[in-house]
C-alpha cells in the first residue's frame, strides 16, 4: 500500500489544525452555519437528517489492518458503534457531534487517513478494482495509477470549485469491475504491441437524475501523457460546464449535449497546451508510487491443498462459501476472500466496531496485514492461502461475515436512504430488510444464480439502482414514501458493458415491496432455461412477462 511521505503528512496534520479552528470558531459563534458549510464540507461533514455524517476517505479502497482498527475506534468512541461502506469505498459515520470531528481527523491523520474531498464539487475518492494486484485477468495494476490520480487531484487549485462532483474509475482486467462506464471520467489500462501501457480515456458517465453511459473519448493514450489529457478534460468541463443548474451541471450532461465527438474535439485542443508540460509522468515518478504497490512475500505453495481439499468435500457450508466468496489468485496456492457485509437483519454495508477489529485481526493473520472495500459494500482478503481457508471461514462465521451470497440476490447495494440521509425521499434499509427476510433461504437464493439488486432512497442514485439487474428507487408521492422499480441494468461486468434498467412502471408501497421482488423472481424461475441468469432471461422474454406478474391484480393509483 502506498505510504505517506513527509509532505503527506504535512499536508494532512494542517488540514487538521486548519479544521480545528474552524470548529473552534464555529462553536463559539465566530462563524455562523453558513459560513461553516463550505469549510465542513470540504473535511467530508455533512448535516444529515438526525446528526452531522462524517465520510473518510479509502483511496482506491485500500485498507491497512491498523487503519480498520482505528475506524473501529473512531465508530466505538465517537459514533453508535458502527460505521457504512458506501458505494464510492469510503466509511461514513452517521451519529458524530460537530466537537468530536477535529480529534477524529487527528485519529485518522494519526495511520495515514483523512476526509478530504469526500464532499463538495471537486474530484472525489478514485475507485478500481478491489482484486487489483491479485486477479488472474488483470493487464495492468491499476493501483499505482489511481494513487498517482489521487495526489494530482488533490487540492489542485484548478479544480477545487468545478460544476459539480466528479468521480473517477481505474480498471486495468478484462472484466469491468469498478463500474467504469458510470463515472464521470474512467480509465482503462491495456499495453500495447510493445508491452507499454496505455490507456481508454471514458467521459461523460454518471447515475442519478439523468443516468447516461460514459463514451471512450481517448484510445491508446500513452502512461506518460495520463495527468495531461485528464486536465484536459476536467478543463473543458470546468469552462463549459452548467453552473445555473446544479440538476443540469454534471459532465454528463456536457458531453451529451456536445456529443462525445465534439467533446473529445475541445478536449483535444485543449491538451495541446498542456502535453509534454509540467503535469507529464517520468518514469522516476511512476517507479516512486509503484513501489508502494509490490507483491507481498507469498510463500511458495502448490495450487491444490489436501486438507482444504477434504473440507471442500466434507462440509457442504463451506463449499458453498467458496464457491460465492472466494476468487481465484493469480499466485498458486493462494485465494481472495470476500466478507459479506449482507447478513440478513444488517443494513448492507454496515460494520460494527467488534466486527472492523476482528477483521483487522484477520487482515494480520492471513492477508499481510491489509484488506480492500468494494464498491458493492463489502470487505476483501486479498492474499488468503487456500489452506487457511477453513480457519477463516469458521471465524467469518462466528462474527457474521460468512454469508455466502456475494452476488446473489440478498447481497443488495443500497445506500442510507431516508433514515438517515436529508436528501432521501424514502427510506432504503427497511426495503433491503424486508427483502432479505422474504428471501432468507440460502438454498433457494443460491440456485437462483447471480442476481443484482440495488436500492437508492432518491433520485441521486448512491445505491447505484440504475445498473441493477433489480432497480428500487425511492420516491415521494404526496408525502408518501413509494417505490419505483427497473430491470435489466448491469453495471458493465457483461459481454455489452455498462446498460441502464428500465422502469416498468407505476411505483408501490413500501408493504409490497417483498411481494414485487417475489413475483419478479417467480417470472423469471418460470422461464429461465438451462441455468439462465437473470439478465439473460430477461434479455430473452423482456420486460412484459414481469410487468404482467407484477401488475397482475392491482390497479395502482400511483404513477
Amino acid at each position: 500500500m502506498y505510504q505517506y511521505d513527509q509532505y503527506d503528512q504535512t499536508i494532512v496534520d494542517e488540514r487538521v489544525a486548519q479544521y480545528r479552528d474552524q470548529v473552534r470558531r464555529r462553536l463559539s459563534g465566530e462563524l455562523s452555519e453558513e459560513e461553516f458549510r463550505p469549510l465542513r464540507l470540504q473535511n467530508g461533514l455533512y448535516m444529515q437528517r438526525h446528526a452531522y455524517m462524517h465520510r473518510i476517505a479509502v483511496p482506491y479502497g485500500n485498507l491497512r489492518s491498523d487503519q480498520l482498527r482505528m475506524l473501529a475506534r473512531i465508530a466505538r468512541e465517537h459514533d453508535r458503534g458502527y460505521g457504512h461502506f458506501s458505494t464510492r469505498t469510503n466509511i461514513q459515520f452517521n451519529w458524530v457531534e460537530l466537537e468530536d470531528t477535529p480529534e477524529i481527523l487527528a485519529k485518522l491523520a494519526s495511520v495515514q487517513m483523512h476526509a478530504i474531498q469526500t464532499s463538495g464539487n471537486c474530484i472525489r475518492n478514485v475507485t478500481a478494482d478491489q482484486f487489483a494486484g491479485v486477479a488472474p485477468d488483470e493487464i495492468v495494476d491499476p493501483r499505482p495509477w489511481a494513487e498517482i490520480l489521487r495526489q494530482w487531484s488533490t487540492f489542485h487549485p484548478e479544480f477545487a470549485w468545478l460544476p459539480r462532483k466528479f468521480k473517477i474509475a481505474v480498471s486495468g482486467t478484462k472484466e469491468d469491475r469498478v463500474a467504469v462506464q458510470i463515472h464521470d471520467l474512467g480509465v482503462y489500462l491495456e499495453r500495447d504491441a510493445n508491452g507499454q501501457v496505455v490507456a481508454s480515456i471514458l467521459a461523460g458517465g454518471g447515475l442519478g437524475r439523468t443516468p447516461i453511459v460514459g463514451s471512450i473519448i481517448k484510445r491508446d493514450l500513452p502512461w506518460q501523457h495520463l495527468l495531461t489529457y485528464c486536465e484536459a478534460v476536467l478543463r473543458v468541463y470546468n469552462r463549459y460546464g452548467r453552473r445555473d443548474n446544479m440538476y443540469k451541471a454534471r459532465i454528463k450532461i456536457l458531453v451529451k449535449a456536445l456529443s462525445p465527438a465534439k467533446f473529445a474535439e475541445q478536449v483535444e485542443e485543449e491538451w495541446q497546451h498542456l502535453k509534454n508540460g509540467p503535469s507529464t509522468l517520468t518514469q522516476e515518478e511512476v517507479d516512486r508510487v509503484s513501489r508502494c504497490f509490490v507483491a507481498p512475500a507469498y510463500d511458495k505453495l502448490a495450487d491444490t491443498d489436501a486438507s482444504y481439499e477434504k473440507q471442500l468435500l466434507e462440509n457442504r457450508a463451506f463449499a458453498r462459501w467458496v464457491e460465492r466468496n472466494v476468487r481465484t489468485h493469480r499466485v498458486a496456492g493462494y485465494a481472495s476472500v470476500t466478507l459479506s457485509l449482507k447478513k440478513h437483519g444488517v443494513a448492507p454495508g454496515d460494520a460494527t466496531d467488534e466486527q472492523m477489529d476482528a477483521v483487522a485481526n484477520w487482515a494480520d493473520d492471513y492477508s499481510f496485514g491489509q484488506l480492500r472495500v468494494s464498491h458493492e459494500q463489502n470487505l476483501i482478503l486479498a492474499d488468503v492461502k487456500k489452506r487457511d481457508l477453513f480457519a477463516l471461514w469458521e471465524k467469518a462465521k462466528a462474527a457474521g461475515f460468512a454469508t455466502p451470497n456475494i452476488g446473489l440476490l440478498t447481497d443488495i447495494i443500497a445506500c442510507p436512504g431516508g433514515d438517515f440521509c436529508s436528501l432521501a425521499n424514502a427510506k432504503s434499509i427497511p426495503i433491503a430488510l424486508g427483502i432479505q427476510q422474504r428471501f432468507d433461504d440460502l438454498d433457494y437464493v443460491y440456485d437462483l444464480g447471480d442476481v443484482s439488486l440495488n436500492i437508492s432512497g432518491c433520485i441521486n442514485s448512491c445505491g447505484h439502482h440504475h445498473v441493477g439487474n433489480i432497480g428500487v428507487l425511492g420516491v415521494d408521492k404526496d408525502g408518501a414514501e413509494w417505490y419505483q422499480v427497473s430491470l435489466g441494468g448491469e453495471q458493465g461486468t457483461g459481454a455489452n458493458g455498462a446498460r441502464l434498467a428500465r422502469v416498468i412502471g407505476p411505483s408501490f408501497s413500501a408493504e409490497e415491496m417483498p411481494d414485487v421482488v417475489q413475483k419478479i423472481i417467480d417470472t423469471f424461475i418460470e422461464n429461465r432455461i438451462d441455468g439462465e441468469r437473470f439478465i439473460d432471461t430477461y434479455d430473452r422474454i423482456g420486460v412484459a412477462p414481469f410487468k404482467e406478474r407484477v401488475y397482475a391484480s392491482r390497479q395502482p393509483a400511483h404513477a
